[in-house]
């Protein structure tokens, strides 16, 4: 049984995610508060493997409530959002940094047609969710064995021309981006193309608050554009990104990949065939294993490839698995990758 304490001051909304949460046979709720001081004490108090927050109460918010359970009873949260306001996707975004492991939209009310899916959407974050274990204020999961023999940037030998770098994420992937976007010289000279798995609705909330630390700007892609050195362009919500001849973005509605769309494996298996040696793919923090197998197409068809490492990742499933199917060259600290991106470009 996965245990969840609910935190929100309404009483519908503590109803309505009762109902959903009493759904799933795998969940019990241990608890429900109505503040950010109850939010605290129950988490002390009741141990639970989840906990779902409300950002917005009376007194003591989710915003303060989150940063003592991390200081101070370290547990796996999740953010519950009830608007899809920019603003307010990039307040609760900016909760990331302060140990909170995602972000979620509230599902309607019973008789909307949204419901289930978004429900069903909820239940799977949660249960993901219990299973990462979380430190104060540094989530992660189990480490997994690193092979030793990594090559380092001085082994690499020059390639003609770096046509772009595409980067992958998903679960602490907002985190980890950041810390890339502001690492990177705001005149690098190629494109970067990004796909982060995040709640339906999001997204531009996302961008907007990527770009408040990012040293490049950032837009979400549009179908046919063509790339530009210097740009980060992140795919849009419901859309798989890849890139075609001319280095220009097409978007497509194929069927999921990996149960998700935007996949990482179609940008990945995009470049590989399109760019080839002349990119540089990065796998960063997730669940599951998208991005791997295409990571390792990347790498086949002579790019370069990074994978972010165990020790910084708050989930080490898809570049744990790139790595375990030899598709890395590098495996670097999420505090090295931006610089690392640099110098290569540079050495090119």
């Amino acid at each position: 049984m996965i245990n969840v304490l609910i935190v929100d001051d309404s009483k519908v909304v503590q109803e309505l995610l009762k109902y959903i949460f009493d759904s799933d046979p795998d969940i019990r709720i241990i608890g429900i508060a109505g503040s950010g001081i109850e939010a605290i004490q129950m988490t002390r108090e009741l141990r639970p493997d989840v906990i779902t927050m409300d950002l917005y109460m009376p007194g003591m918010n989710g915003f303060e409530a989150i940063r003592v359970i991390m200081e101070t009873c370290p547990t796996p949260i999740v953010i519950v959002s009830g608007s899809l306001n920019t603003s307010d996707v990039s307040n609760s975004l900016s909760l990331l940094e302060d140990g909170a492991l995602s972000v979620v939209l509230r599902p309607p009310g019973i008789n909307h047609a949204d419901h289930v899916t978004s429900s069903q959407e909820m239940l799977r974050t949660v249960k993901l969710m219990s299973e990462i274990k979380v430190v104060k204020l540094f989530p992660r999961q189990r480490r997994v064995r690193i092979p030793s023999e990594i090559k380092s940037v001085e082994d690499f030998k020059p390639h003609s021309e770096i046509g772009l770098v595409a980067i992958g994420a998903s679960t602490g992937g907002p985190v980890a981006l950041q810390k890339i976007l502001s690492s990177l010289n705001s005149n690098i000279p190629v494109p970067v193309l990004i796909v982060q798995h995040i709640a339906s609705g999001f997204i531009q909330g996302f961008v907007d608050w990527l770009s408040t630390t990012s040293k490049i700007p950032l837009k979400i892609a549009s179908d046919n554009e063509t790339l530009k050195p210097g740009i980060g362009y992140v795919a849009p919500d419901g859309f798989h990104m890849g890139v075609q001849k001319g280095l220009r973005i097409f978007l497509s509605t194929l069927p999921q990949e990996n149960g998700l769309r935007p996949s990482v494996d179609f940008l990945f298996r995009s470049v590989a065939k399109t760019v080839g040696k002349n990119s540089i793919g990065v796998l960063l923090t997730g669940m599951g294993k998208d991005g791997a197998a295409e990571l390792k197409a990347m790498r086949d068809s002579g790019a370069i490839t990074i994978a972010q490492d165990s020790e910084s990742s708050v989930v080490f499933g898809m570049p744990g698995e790139a790595i375990r199917i030899g598709g890395v060259d590098h495996i670097l600290s999420i505090d090295k990758i931006g610089d690392t991106l640099n110098e290569l470009v540079k050495k090119i």
